[in-house]
């Protein structure tokens, strides 16, 4: 991307601080950022970024291993708390809407199925939760294959809940990612 994703301006703010405020207004509690190379200027725009309360915020001092070391040092700081799930929203994807948040805790906290996660026109994305029985399958992952391994293992316990939120499936990894989304908010395709 040519810097930090989590720092890209989006509605005023940026994807991490939106992200984070999204969770947090979600019922989200706690709410917590997981940095790498970046973390101390992380830090620094989160301190000032009105979000309501403050993100925790956990350095991963493994961040090269790939996304699952991330996911898993949150684990560790929410592995202390009642939290019975998690929602793991990567900041790449911060144009998900509330009402996609707020469906897919619901779908969760009816039946409670180990994983919930959004689809759009037949796209799985992001956010996805994780209930507390699957944390342990988390941390066994292959480094290779993350969470998608621990996915894929559980099958038809698996829900996917059909959405009509595209920001669900808006991945910011190139320049032109993030220019698209810029283009489709000012169109109205995607809204925040």
């Amino acid at each position: 991307m040519g810097q930090p994703k989590a720092l890209l301006p989006l509605g005023g703010e940026t994807c991490v601080a939106r992200v984070a405020r999204l969770l947090r207004a979600c019922g989200a509690d706690p709410v917590v950022v997981v940095t790498g190379i970046h973390d101390a200027i992380i830090r620094e725009a989160l301190s000032g970024a009105g979000a309501g309360a403050s993100p925790l915020i956990v350095f991963n001092p493994a961040h090269e291993s790939g996304q699952i070391s991330s996911l898993i040092a949150g684990l560790d700081v929410v592995e202390s708390t009642p939290a019975e799930a998690v929602v793991v929203a990567p900041v790449d994807h911060p144009a998900v809407r509330a009402d996609t948040v707020a469906r897919l805790i619901l779908c969760w906290g009816r039946a409670r199925p180990p994983v919930v996660r959004p689809v759009f026109s037949g796209r799985h994305g992001h956010p996805v939760i994780f209930d507390r029985a699957v944390w342990p399958l988390l941390r066994d992952a292959p480094l290779d294959r993350g969470a998608r391994a621990v996915v894929r293992a559980l099958g038809d316990a698996v829900v996917d809940v059909e959405v009509d939120d595209r920001g669900v499936v808006l991945d910011l990894d190139r320049p032109e990612d993030y220019a698209a989304l810029i283009d489709a908010i000012d169109r109205g395709v995607v809204g925040l």
